[in-house]
């Protein structure tokens, strides 16, 4: 039984495989608690049979040694399998990860193909080059030397993704390892397994060689071996950074690249002069999108303490209004975490904002009358210390924090007391002033006055201290995936 027709075993060879073991899991819709399907848990041995898949396919098939525009050519057939099956994954999005319908549809759906499709042509921009000419004394005189700098794949890729936004990022990681010639094996969240395994149907749509591209589902002694086997060579990973972390640890023995693109605490800074009917949505958007299920949301909310007050008041009467229930409903604005644990999670935070000394200004409980799904009120504080736990953590849900400041260099200080760097924004009437704040924000993004208003794919995505290591979208994101080789010559 699976969901949407998405065939409910391992990918393993361009080939459909029950694990040895045999064991299933229930995959359950976070709106309703409903069993959608079952899931195959993959076993170390079936993690190890992907590992020789895509070994083998690097070493001794085609992929690697096809050229750029012939790879591309494939993966734009991928690309189109999934444009045809817009409405399988949309659904899918809605029911194993809780996505409201608008949300899966734009976000989840169309942002990841756009970005697809600038990687396509991104891509093709990937060439070698030659380094400058120097002129070379010798016993006969004086010689030319130069080089080529070339890009050669990095081999077999282990892609590890949540489950928050499960299609999106496993589109990024695929496109991103396939098209610079590397092998993959693909391990998605437990609690969303078949928004990876339809990349398995479009693996055999687009005639992607066997062993290019394997999916193994199961739990965290199946990504443990991925990480610590020697024969993969890269991890690409997206989670928390605890997580992160043990995954360097892992990966060190054998020295494997990493590539993480890990949690955040974002700041969102709303200066006195900012045109409140822009940063108020904003605002509510960066905690109670996805249910605050998002690395880069801006949850620590810094205002102007002149404006605060009032701004605070609009907020919490926005944050109030906002209807919690069924995704599947198109007039609901925010569905479920993804399991109990999660909310659990949220619930705790709560107390110790409260139990910190925060101020809660709406929300903090369980929405009324709905008794199944894993449902969580919208909640902001207000009065939050920038040193407290409330602040500093990620919480992964509805929450949102307000911090007071009394000029833009306490708010760019506050902003980067924080432990992460991924996301960031800032807005006021004076633009320019803002770009001279933004330049000194650390952080791998910051959006002024909204941006570009979509998630750009050409910019490169990613953050610095626990929020991560390398960047994904952009040219210089394929070539986290790859090698630089240089090959020297006599240029006369």
């Amino acid at each position: 039984m699976s969901i949407c027709n998405v065939p409910a075993r391992l990918f393993i060879n361009n080939e459909w495989v029950v694990p040895l073991n045999d064991a299933k899991e229930d995959v359950i819709n976070p709106a309703t608690e409903e069993v959608l399907g079952y899931a195959p848990v993959g076993s170390e041995e079936s993690v190890d049979d992907a590992i020789s898949s895509a070994k083998n396919a690097f070493d001794n098939g085609p992929w690697p040694q096809l050229s750029m525009p012939e790879r591309v050519a494939v993966m734009q057939k991928m690309h189109d399998f999934f444009v045809e099956n817009r409405a399988r994954v949309i659904e899918l999005i809605v029911k194993e990860a809780g996505s409201t319908q608008m949300l899966a549809e734009f976000m989840q759906f169309e942002i990841p193909m756009k970005h697809a499709r600038r990687l396509l042509v991104d891509a093709l921009r990937v060439e070698s080059k030659l380094t400058p000419i120097e002129i070379v004394p010798s016993l006969e005189g004086k010689i030319l030397g130069s080089s080529e700098t070339s890009y050669m794949p990095r081999g077999v890729v282990a892609a590890i993704t949540p489950y928050n936004f499960p299609f999106f990022l496993n589109l990024a990681k695929v496109f991103h390892a396939l098209l610079m010639g590397n092998t993959c094996v693909l391990k998605p969240s437990p609690y969303t397994p078949f928004q990876a395994l339809i990349f398995g149907e479009a693996a055999l749509a687009c005639g992607l060689p066997a062993g290019v591209l394997n999916i193994v589902t199961g739990d965290v002694a199946a990504g443990e071996r991925l990480t610590r086997d020697k024969r993969v060579d890269m991890v690409s990973f997206t989670g928390s950074d605890k997580v992160g972390s043990l995954i360097m640890a892992q990966g060190a023995p054998s020295l494997k690249k990493m590539h993480l693109e890990l949690g955040g605490k974002s700041a969102l800074i709303i200066r006195a002069d900012a045109d409140m009917s822009k940063a108020l949505p904003a605002a509510l958007q960066n905690f109670t999108i996805h249910c605050g299920q998002g690395c880069a949301l801006t949850t620590r909310i810094l205002v102007d303490n002149s404006v605060r007050k009032a701004f605070v008041e609009q907020l919490a009467a926005m944050t109030a209004a906002i209807k919690v229930g069924n995704p599947s409903d198109p007039g609901v604005q925010m569905g479920p975490l993804i399991r109990a644990q999660a909310r659990q999670r949220v619930e705790d935070y709560v107390e110790i904002g409260v139990s910190e000394g925060a101020r809660l200004v709406a929300g903090g409980k369980r929405p009324r009358g709905l008794t199944q799904g894993f449902y969580y009120e919208a909640t902001l504080f207000d009065d939050v210390d920038n040193k407290s736990r409330l602040a500093q953590e990620e919480i992964f849900g509805p929450v949102g924090a307000v911090i007071g400041f009394d000029n833009d260099d306490e708010a760019v200080a506050l902003a980067n007391d924080s432990e992460f760097g991924l996301g960031g924004g800032i807005f006021s009437a004076n633009v320019g002033h803002a770009y001279e704040m933004a330049r000194k924000i650390r952080t791998g993004g910051i959006a002024i006055n909204g941006g570009g208003h979509t998630m750009l794919s050409s910019a490169p995505f990613g953050g610095i201290k626990r929020s991560g290591i390398g960047r994904e979208y952009g040219l210089d994101s394929l070539l986290e995936f790859a090698d630089a080789r240089s090959i020297s010559f006599h240029a006369g």
